[in-house]
């Protein structure tokens, strides 16, 4: 075998090795950080829509309701925190200013 033709079977021989003993790619699910609202009222809406803000007014959350956000890692829109609501354990989207207490339960 010629030198180039040697070298170019040796390297994709050993990437081949490496991406099988890498297994295959995965991103682990972020569990959110326990929070609390604390504004007296705070909308939940089921989703977010660039171009119109909130979408389908689930509920309405009152200061203390026990919900999840992990700053960071969850996203915010214009404002809007993607949240978990740890009472019927659904997402949607609240008003990130209504968002405190994190780690107080």
């Amino acid at each position: 075998m010629n030198t180039p033709r040697a070298l170019c079977f040796a390297l994709s021989a050993a990437a081949a090795s490496m991406l099988m003993a890498s297994g295959s790619a995965r991103a682990e699910p972020t569990v959110p950080d326990h929070a609390v609202i604390v504004c007296d009222s705070a909308s939940f809406y089921a989703n977010y829509d660039s171009s119109s803000g909130p979408v389908t007014l689930k509920r309405v959350l009152t200061r203390g309701n026990k919900v999840g956000h992990t700053r960071g890692a969850h996203p915010v829109y214009n404002g809007w925190a993607a949240t978990f609501d740890f009472g019927p354990g659904d997402w949607g989207f609240v008003r990130q200013e209504c968002l405190g207490g994190y780690g107080s339960w």
